[in-house]
């Protein structure tokens, strides 16, 4: 019987690496294969220049800014959103139907298709709200994308918090939202973090539905002016070059930016996560 328990445990442990290694490997080749591919053809003129016909100039100047400008307004608009949905759901909702059924509708929101937001956010955005072809649209159909990863990620976390902290919290004769804002979110910060870095990701490879709200414009202006017209992101722009005009080299370079970007992105999210919580915890 021991003998059987101990090879169990083996095989376990050996199937548990085996598909670790396995992730990593995929990873780390993907990585590989795109910077591979894409360093002989990387450029200051590519990086810094906007495309041009009559030039015959390719550049990805403007896509690199509208991708930035279109994942800051989403963030500035989900990320409130987002938390303020969970922390009613968790702390304040006390109608257990209620809450089952907001909860339903987040999962069924969750498993859209993009293309289905697209199409919506084109209609409600662009034609009924008059934001026509812009990146505004494109954010605010992002947001609808990105609340249900926003939500469950910080719900779940909320949940994590220890019921003792709030009994003390609120022993100690401390208001519900100071509670919340003192004690509750310090302690799940790293779950907001986790939920913003998932709608990074999903922000920055996000295509289909851009195609119908923010256009595929390769223009470069300022963050006020390009929020109000259309715009190309990275992702659209590498749609466009890899098959619309067959230019693969250009396409794995925005391919490794992107890859760049989301690190960046990730790490910087990482470290101002850390900065709030010490700021909060004191």
């Amino acid at each position: 019987m021991m003998l059987m328990r101990k090879l169990y445990k083996v095989n376990m442990l050996f199937g548990t690496y085996l598909c670790m290694a396995i992730t990593v490997s995929i990873v780390i080749f993907m990585i590989a294969y795109i910077f591979f591919k894409s360093v002989p053809y990387f450029s200051w003129q590519l990086l810094t220049n906007s495309p041009s016909y009559l030039n015959d100039t390719i550049g990805v100047l403007p896509d690199i800014l509208n991708t930035l400008y279109l994942t800051f307004t989403t963030l500035l608009f989900v990320l409130p959103m987002g938390v303020g949905a969970a922390i009613y759901l968790n702390e304040y909702a006390t109608s257990p139907k209620l809450v089952k059924v907001i909860e339903y509708c987040i999962e069924t929101l969750a498993g859209i298709p993009s293309i289905i937001f697209g199409l919506v956010g084109m209609l409600v955005f662009c034609q009924f709200f008059g934001l026509k072809t812009s990146l505004l649209a494109g954010s605010l159909t992002l947001v609808i994308m990105n609340l249900p990863t926003i939500i469950r990620t910080t719900q779940e976390s909320l949940k994590t918090v220890p019921q003792g902290y709030r009994e003390g919290a609120f022993g100690l004769g401390a208001a519900k939202w100071h509670v919340i804002r003192t004690v509750i979110l310090p302690c799940c910060i790293e779950g907001i973090v986790t939920g913003c870095i998932l709608s990074i990701g999903r922000m920055l490879g996000e295509s289909a539905a851009l195609l119908f709200t923010a256009g595929f414009a390769h223009t470069l202006n300022g963050y006020f002016e390009g929020m109000r017209s259309a715009g190309s992101t990275l992702t659209v722009a590498l749609y466009v070059y890899a098959k619309e005009q067959g230019e693969f080299e250009v396409a794995f370079v925005i391919a490794a930016i992107l890859l760049f970007m989301s690190l960046l992105i990730n790490l910087l999210a990482t470290f101002l996560a850390r900065r709030v919580q010490k700021r909060m915890a004191s």
